[in-house]
């Protein structure tokens, strides 16, 4: 039996590897109690929206944006925090972290979209391992299929590079 070269064995694994990737994606929300803590990362202009969604379901949560560009908070009815000095998704682990352990939360809802999720949650469990992540994915089904091969592809590399323990760049 002759064996693959290596660079084919290589692609190979490489394209099985993209293909667990997406297939083991979180593509649902999971159950948001009463009182969660929902936090949303920005970078994406269906995060906020989809997350405003979800916090009309759930009126007693609180709302943090993540790497907004401005800081601040507001109240109406309902309390929405901006949070405004993370520029990457590490740097939005830090600030989850941060909020987290000032705020004594065990367990964090996290949006953002389906191809982001699992690099986000990996870094954020790397900065709280001891805190239940709740996944709320927003799904990327209003954009062209090349757009989202596209988009699953980056997020992909961007995942290998983070496992490598690159966590910014």
């Amino acid at each position: 039996m002759k064996l693959l070269p290596p660079s084919l064995l290589l692609v190979t694994i490489f394209v099985i590897g993209g293909a667990a990737f997406k297939m083991t994606s979180p593509r649902t929300c999971e159950r948001i109690k009463t009182n969660d803590s929902i936090f949303v990362l920005t970078g994406d202009m269906r995060r906020i929206p989809f997350a405003m969604r979800q916090l009309r379901k759930h009126p007693y949560a609180d709302l943090y944006i993540i790497g907004a560009g401005t800081n601040g908070s507001f109240d109406n009815t309902r309390r929405v925090t901006i949070e405004s000095d993370s520029k990457s998704t590490y740097q939005n682990a830090l600030a989850i972290k941060k909020i987290a352990q000032k705020t004594g939360l065990n367990r964090l809802v996290i949006i953002t979209t389906e191809d982001h999720m699992k690099r986000a949650t990996y870094l954020i469990r790397q900065e709280l391992p001891d805190t239940e992540i709740v996944t709320c994915p927003v799904p990327l089904t209003d954009m062209p299929v090349t757009k989202r091969l596209e988009r699953w592809f980056i997020e992909y590399i961007k995942y290998i590079v983070t496992l490598l323990g690159i966590k910014e760049g």
